[in-house]
Parts: structure tokens; sequence; C-alpha cells
């Protein structure tokens, strides 16, 4: 199959060939490979690469065949590196699969490689030092986001259709919103994250993925979500496969509308205005659409204390734990700066600190619930901003400390958050694009908990009023001379 081919299925049309015996799995994942060789080098979003271990039957699920990439984190692959991007965690080799990973497999995905994370995921741009800066592909001297700006990337330059991701304040939606890309965090509890821990930063973090179509990132929920045997709690299981409701009809929906976010951060004019224009797309589609205030259930400057301490104390035991497996130092050869920083700062906390921070959590969940009980859906802009320069992102927030590193990152992405601490789904769907630049602007629906069903219906409804398959970035696989 050429490149120029094969960029222009998503994951289940290209399923789809291999179920009807026109190309094999294994052809798939030799363009996939082809592919990363031709973009990657310009990118840096795939960090390493293996030959395909999985064989699965064509046509034995929607995605069977389908070449596939995982974050440097919080999924094991056995015999495969999983490094959180740390220098500290080098050489980490998973000794058999998470939950997730045999997930994966049974969906009859192809995993062939990992993809770059910031150090332990702990920033909305991917810029590690171990690896190197992840580059845009729509402009490779901007940030293509994070934390899943390596999986983001490699799916917007068509290396693969769909890549896995995860999401503790935005790191499914970011990159999305970076890369012109639909990504959808799920409900606290949709997806496991067993048997190595039962909640990642205090239930703040899920699991999910990345793809160019709705019908994709909707197909791959169907086949991992639900417990495994041990998990503290599930979201309730949905009425029908999600892949059913990206062409269900959503009804007429109550739509707040917030363009002004949480903390009070000046929004970019461009976003703003793309912003109202999809607002006015949802009323076109006979939705009611009200300009809204969200009562966060605390300050903003609670919010972040407790947020940086929540981050901070678990920080402190991932890295603690690769320096004793390891016998490596804490220090500036092994860990970068603002997780040094932030490393320090979760040493200090109390346990009393904790429990409040943890009451904050419940307070904010309390209170985006009451809002979803008077509105469908919010509609916020998923960034404030268009995708940040490479090497810009920490300004304002030299030397500070954890706090102030806490701080920077939801300065950066104020919308996202709230809805990891409340547990609640949100997508970032590539609506919109910024006129002078071409850049991709995403724009953020979020629902109450446990209704993905509602957003995959807006979302699929959304993508056939305003289609964006037919946008492609300057860095793509497809327009690879020779593809």
């Amino acid at each position: 199959m050429k490149l120029s081919e094969y960029v222009t299925y998503d994951a289940v049309g290209l399923a789809d060939l291999v179920a009807r015996g026109q190309v094999s799995a294994a052809e798939l994942a030799s363009t996939a490979h082809l592919a990363s060789d031709a973009v990657n080098p310009r990118l840096n979003a795939v960090i390493e690469t293996w030959p395909a271990e999985d064989t699965p039957a064509p046509g034995s699920t929607p995605l069977a065949g389908v070449p596939f990439l995982i974050k440097d984190i919080a999924v094991a692959m056995a015999g495969k590196r999983v490094e959180l991007g740390s220098r500290i965690a080098v050489g980490n080799v998973a000794a058999a699969d998470s939950s997730l990973m045999a997930r994966f497999r049974r969906a009859g995905l192809v995993t062939l490689g990992r993809t770059a994370t910031p150090e332990f995921a702990y920033s909305t741009t991917t810029e590690g030092v171990l690896y190197g800066a992840t580059r845009n592909p729509w402009d490779p001297a901007r940030s293509p986001g994070g934390s899943s700006g390596g999986s983001a990337a490699a799916v917007a330059a068509g290396i693969v259709p769909l890549a896995h991701a995860t999401d503790a304040a935005g790191s499914i939606r970011v990159p999305a919103a970076a890369n012109g890309l639909f990504g959808l965090k799920p409900t606290r509890g949709r997806i496991s994250l067993g048997p190595d821990a039962d909640e990642v930063f205090n239930g703040l973090a899920v699991h999910g993925a990345l793809s160019r179509s709705v019908r994709d990132s909707a197909a791959l929920l169907d086949l991992v979500h639900g417990p495994e045997a041990g998990d503290p709690y599930a979201a309730q299981l949905p009425e029908r496969p999600y892949a059913q409701e990206v062409t269900r009809s959503p009804g007429s929906l109550r739509i707040g509308l917030l363009t002004r976010p949480w903390g009070g951060r000046a929004v970019d004019a461009p976003v703003v205005d793309a912003t109202l224009r999809s607002a006015r797309l949802a009323e076109s589609l006979g939705h009611r659409v009200d300009e809204v205030q969200v009562d966060l259930g605390v300050g903003w400057e609670e919010f972040l204390l407790a947020n940086a301490r929540l981050w901070a104390t678990n920080l402190v035991t991932w890295i603690d734990g690769f320096a004793a497996a390891f016998g490596r130092p804490v220090d500036a050869t092994t860990v970068e700066p603002e997780m040094l920083a932030s490393y320090a700062y979760g040493r200090e906390v109390t346990g009393a600190e904790f429990v409040h921070a943890l009451a904050m959590r419940n307070r904010v969940a309390r209170a985006i619930g009451r809002y979803f009980t008077g509105y469908d859906v919010l509609l916020t802009p998923t960034l404030p901003e268009l995708p940040v320069l490479l090497g810009t992102y920490a300004e304002g927030a030299e030397g500070a400390d954890g706090l102030g590193w806490l701080r920077q990152l939801l300065h950066r992405s104020p919308f996202t958050a709230a809805f990891n601490v409340a547990g609640t789904p949100a997508m970032s769907v590539p609506l919109e694009s910024d006129p002078s630049t071409g850049l991709p602007i995403g724009i953020q629906f979020a629902a109450g908990y446990g209704r993905e069903d509602v957003l995959f219906r807006l979302a699929g409804q959304l993508e056939q009023a305003a289609p964006w398959s037919h946008r492609t970035p300057a860095v793509w696989a497809g327009g690879h001379h020779g593809a």
C-alpha cells in the first residue's frame, strides 16, 4: 500500500480493508514504519519502534490489524521499555502487559512503538531532556502540546490513524487541539489503570486515545472500557456501543458557553472568535446555547494549591521508586529542573494537607455535577491560545517551585483540568483553524459523569456538519515525495 493511499483511511477504514482481504495487517505495519521513516525525523514524535508482534485475525474486531502506538507512560507492554520521559527511568523494561495493553492486543491493534511524553507527563508541552522536543506537524517551530504530544504529532502527520494517550489535566485534549485531532478524555473509572495502580494522580488521570476521526475513538473505547478484577470503582456501562452513538442524533441539547476560564487569564482573540463560531454552529444544528458562568466549587488559588499537592506528592513516590530501583541519585543529572522543584515541594506536603487536597476534589466534582443537572454540555475553547513556539512554554515560570510550576501548567491550559478533578468526560473537536496562520483550534465540549454517549453523538453530528478530514498539516506522510 502506498503512503498516499494509507493516510486517506482512518483506523476503522483500514481494519475494513484487512477484513475484506484487500490488504494484510503485515502490509499495514510495514506502511506505518515507512510513514514514520518519512516524517518522524522532522517531528521526533516516535521515540522507539519495533517489528509487529501480534497477528490478529482479519475482521475479528472493528480495529483488527490497525497499526498503533503507545505513549511512553502508564501502559506497559511486556519486554518493552517504559521510561516516563525521564532519565531516572532510562532502561525500565516492563515485565508483563498492563491490563490496558492486554486489551489493546485483544482489540486487534498492532503496536509498533512508543511516543514521546514530557517527563512524568507533568506538562502540556512535549519538550523533554531525555529524547528532545517533539514538533508540531502544522508548524515544526511550535509545540504539539502535551503531555500526549508525541502521540498527537504521530497521528496528525499520518504515521498511524490513532494512538494511545493519557490525560490528568488536559493531556489528551490539549494536543488534540494543537494538532487538529479528535481527543476524548473518558469518565473516571471508564478504563482500568490496573494492575499496578488503582488510581493515578488520585483519580485525576485517565487513559484514552487521539484520532483523526470520531468513529475511531468510539470504536477503541468500545474495545477497552470496563473494569478489571480489583478495581476500586467503575463507571456505569453504556447502554449501547459508542460506535453506534456516533451516528445517532443527539437531539436538541442544552449547551452552556464559557469563553473566560477559571482563574481569569485572557483568551486570545482568534480563539474566542473560533469558539463563538462553534457556538453558532451548534445553534444552527438545533441546540440551545447560553452564555454561562460555572461554579468551580473552590477559588482558583485553592484549586491550584490542592492540585499542586496531589501532583507533587505522587511525583515523589515515582521518583523515589526509580531512584531505588536503579541506584540513581535524585538530582539534575537524572531529573529536569521543574520536576526537581515539584519533587522538593511534594516532600514537604503533610498528611493533613494531602487529605485537604482530596476534599477539594470532592467539592469540585459536586459543583461541576450541579452544573450538569441544568445543562447537557459545556462548550469552551480547549486552549486559550494558539500552539506556542518551542522553548517558550515556561516563560515567566523560571525557577518556580512546585506550586509555581503547576500554576504555569494550568495558566497554559485553564479550561481542561476541572474535568479531571470532577472525573467527567470532555472532548476536544477540531472544528476551527486560525485564518491568519492556518493553525488548528480545538473546541472543548464536556458532559456529565458517564455521559460519553452524549459527547459521541454530538461529535458525530459536528463532524458531519463541519468535516475536518480534508485539512492536513505541513508535515504529512501522504505528501512525502515518492508516497
